[in-house]
């Protein structure tokens, strides 16, 4: 490939040439080819490094455009085969562990000579190729051993290039200029590959090989290799995106180092175990998915919201899915609480969308971002993280009674509270709005982000200032938790006074945003206080916030689960009788399994358990059909086609934080488990399971420094809850 040769489509061109206000719609735009439809990606991750191969273990150029070894936002390596004897290998199996940790590819050799006068028949050779992500390195260890009765004499051939496209370039932007990709280095056993930025900063990928090849150019290495019958030889390949690596390579140890690390780290989880073995599948998958997405900072452990196109932090997806998980593993929150507090604007800069306290929407490390090409380095532009930070700072809280830790954020829950009321109300009619203030920044900037996600009945687009439904309603659950926090802190005045803030917003909320007509509550209000009267997901949302009376939560509770939203899959973003409904699309139709588990957990609080139950067999459903049982970030909105599995979207994230939460919100509405810390109570409210769930187990539930183990079990007319485990002082509760 010639260095900074433009690979990017047709389609991305003429997109890079919209005018600035045209580009700001397609903000979120991520270029689809056929390939990625075809491709069958293994996904590995680690830190900030994540890598997408084939099943093959290759990382092909003119494959998938979302394939290579990425780090900090840049792809490290575009092109990675190997070949035997210029041959592709023919593949046997693939496969991702259990934990998400090690890749591993099972290949063989194909014929080799012309029939008849075959130098080596086909299926002689195995070739098993394990691989792995650790501090910013791929280790890959590759194994042959030969099973001719007779000596075969080989050549090994990795293939090997590196773009050092930054992720946006991946996601189809087009860049009118970039920096030079310098000259490869080969250094003894290593080449090193390497590229200077715009930014001034170079980007280097060592690939080291072990033993020594045959040939090393700056392309490819070849290892000739002699087997004799029986015969098992292994070499090494470690590429690096980071510092040098050692030139002796160890990988046995690096292995045990990374599977440690992820054990250790899901040590701090309760565990789920059911009568089901598929659904047990889903919960592991989830659980792995969701631990391996998990990056230590230096706050703390943080969930980046998926790969291939969101392996950063993320204010709205972290929260959002340390919410679903806290009952089980509540560390997860903390270190959320923690970044997003380090990280909160302190200043105003339309560049970023930012404005004292509020809460960050993403950050980025790669060169487009360092360099303002895309705002995103520190961008503020979601107008929901920052209500979010308060909720679950106010969860967390009731979940830990962790006061000490609430008391070191408290400056920032109260920046974030100041933010509310003095930037979020931008017209200070008692509701909060988003309008972008840099060109380049996101249109929309609640959860459903994309251009065209917040519309009038007839199909017009909304106008800026935008208030959408759910933003009113977690600034009323933030509040409400605020005043919870203040009372905790001994800050009388200031609880009462977000009380009656509260109070205030659910009044004005139920008079400006209820249609009785749709039997919901308004998608939004437009910049002329016109009400956006469409049927959308989002008004599930306030039922999960607590906002809605009691009829009215029954009412849309009513409306979300017609045939025009709940598919045999899930609910769907917005009702098939709506203007802009599209089942193929990012928000407008498509299924989201965190909206329904967030709808969820609203049904339960409203005691509309049944509901709960169809919205939980439906996502099941869709996971026995999924890889791995993996639920993506999205698909389609289709009806089921009789045995047939839900329709993908192509380039939905997978695996995604938020969606792997999603199994753990859901059981969470199912069994009505809260806790009392003040107390050492655990209860268990109305819990209910569906029919192919006869038992559940949730094993190390932590309350303060106790422990105690439930078994849920169905029985005719109710669920039985067992307490099988008790480890420390805590108390029972359970109401039926």
């Amino acid at each position: 490939m010639t260095p900074g040769k433009d690979m990017e489509s047709d389609d991305a061109r003429r997109r890079a040439d919209l005018t600035t206000q045209e580009y700001a719609d397609v903000s979120a735009y991520m270029r689809m080819e056929a390939a990625q439809l075809e491709a069958q990606p293994r996904v590995l991750k680690e830190g900030n490094s994540f890598a997408i191969f084939n099943a093959h273990g290759d990382i092909l150029s003119m494959q998938s455009g979302e394939t290579g070894l990425f780090h900090q936002d840049t792809r490290h390596l575009s092109h990675y085969e190997m070949l035997i004897s210029s041959a592709r290998p023919l593949l046997l199996s693939s496969n991702v562990g259990r934990d998400d940790t090690i890749l591993s590819v099972d290949a063989t050799n194909p014929d080799f000579g012309l029939p008849g006068q075959s130098q080596l028949g086909r299926d002689q050779i195995h070739l098993l190729r394990s691989l792995f992500l650790l501090d910013g390195v791929c280790y890959e260890r590759v194994k042959l051993r030969n099973y001719d009765a007779k000596p075969v004499d080989l050549l090994l051939q990795v293939l090997f290039d590196a773009d050092f496209a930054d992720i946006f370039e991946v996601r189809g932007q087009r860049r009118r200029q970039k920096g030079t990709r310098l000259r490869t280095e080969i250094d003894g056993d290593s080449a090193v590959l390497a590229y200077r930025g715009l930014d001034g900063i170079i980007r280097s990928t060592r690939l080291t090989f072990e033993p020594m090849p045959s040939h090393l150019s700056p392309t490819s290495a070849a290892f000739r290799i002699s087997l004799a019958p029986g015969e098992t030889t292994t070499c090494f390949v470690t590429t690096s995106c980071t510092a040098d690596v050692a030139k002796k390579q160890n990988f046995s140890f690096y292995r045990r180092q990374a599977r440690r690390a992820r054990r250790a780290r899901r040590s701090m989880s309760a565990h789920i175990y059911s009568s089901n073995e598929l659904f047990n599948e889903w919960t592991n998958q989830s659980a792995a998915d969701l631990y391996m997405l998990i990056s230590d900072t230096e706050q703390g452990p943080y969930p980046f919201a998926g790969t291939p196109w969101f392996s950063c932090p993320f204010g709205r997806d972290g929260i959002i899915t340390a919410l679903q998980y806290l009952w089980l593993d509540p560390s997860i929150a903390r270190g959320v609480l923690a970044f997003l507090a380090a990280t909160q604007a302190t200043e105003v800069n339309p560049d970023q969308d930012a404005e004292p306290g509020k809460i960050l929407h993403e950050t980025r490390r790669g060169e487009m971002a360092m360099l303002g090409e895309v705002p995103f380095r520190l961008y503020y532009g979601s107008v929901d993280s920052t209500p979010l930070f308060v909720m679950l700072a106010g969860a967390y809280f009731e979940r830990t009674g962790d006061r000490d830790f609430i008391a070191g954020v408290w400056p920032q829950i109260e920046a974030a509270l100041r933010w509310i009321d003095d930037y979020g109300d931008l017209d200070g009619d008692g509701f909060v709005e988003y309008a972008k203030r840099t060109p380049n920044g996101l249109a929309n900037q609640g959860w459903k982000d994309s251009f065209d996600s917040v519309f009038h009945a007839d199909g017009r687009l909304a106008k800026a200032p935008i208030a959408i439904c759910e933003v009113q309603a977690y600034v009323f659950a933030a509040k409400r938790a605020a005043a919870t926090l203040a009372a905790a802190l001994g800050k009388t005045v200031q609880s009462q006074t977000w009380k009656m803030q509260a109070d205030r917003l659910r009044d004005r909320f139920e008079s400006v945003f209820w249609c009785d007509e749709l039997g919901s509550y308004a998608l939004a209000l437009d910049a002329d206080k016109q009400s956006c009267r469409v049927r959308a997901s989002n008004a599930g949302h306030a039922l999960f916030c607590g906002i809605a009376s009691e009829e009215r939560a029954a009412r849309v509770a009513a409306t979300l689960t017609t045939p025009d939203f709940l598919s045999s899959w899930g609910i769907r973003t917005v009702a098939a009788s709506e203007s802009r409904y599209n089942p193929m699309s990012y928000h407008n139709g498509s299924i989201w399994p965190h909206d329904n588990a967030l709808i969820a957990l609203g049904l339960a609080r409203y005691g509309l358990k049944q509901e709960v139950l169809k919205i939980l067999t439906g996502l099941f459903d869709a996971a026995i059909f999924m890889d791995s049982h993996r639920l993506p970030e999205l698909f389609c909105g289709f009806n089921r086609r009789g045995a047939e599995g839900p329709v993908l979207y192509p380039v939905a994230c997978a695996p995604q934080a938020w969606a792997s939460t999603t199994v753990a919100g859901l059981l969470a509405a199912c069994l009505g488990i809260s806790f009392d810390i003040p107390a050492g109570q655990v209860r268990v409210d109305r819990p209910v399971l569906p029919p192919f769930l006869a038992q559940v187990q949730v094993l190390k539930t932590t309350v303060g420094d106790a422990s105690v183990d439930f078994t849920f079990l169905r029985q005719p007319g109710e669920v039985a809850v067992n307490v099988s485990g008790r480890r420390g002082q805590v108390d029972v509760l359970v109401t039926h």
